[in-house]
């Protein structure tokens, strides 16, 4: 969410689609990678769980673990792409709409 925020904000400074996006996902790199590396390494005692329901655990913890990596790399990827993608079609919407000729 804050890096579509941030993208719009440098949008509206004058910035492409584009430039802003990938501003605002260098902008934003450092605090999401803290964050989820905060999460990631607080499943990792799940995952090298031992002891009475140790499968459940260990199980539990590579789930959580893996899911949060790929919502990591794939959140850090796609969400500035999905933004440049929508600003160039509701841009393309807007042109389109703008050249029809009013009903008579």
């Amino acid at each position: 969410i804050l890096i579509v925020e941030f993208a719009k904000q440098a949008e509206e400074e004058g910035m492409t689609a584009v430039d802003a996006a990938i501003n605002a996902a260098k902008t934003r790199l450092r605090p999401i990678l803290m964050t989820s590396f905060a999460f990631i390494l607080g499943v990792v005692p799940l995952m090298i769980a031992d002891g009475a329901g140790a499968e459940m655990r260990q199980a539990l913890g590579t789930t959580v673990f893996s899911g949060m990596v790929g919502v990591t790399f794939f959140g850090l990827i796609f969400t500035p792409t999905f933004y440049v993608a929508c600003r160039w079609l509701a841009d393309k919407m807007r042109a389109l709409m703008g050249r029809q000729t009013p009903a008579t």
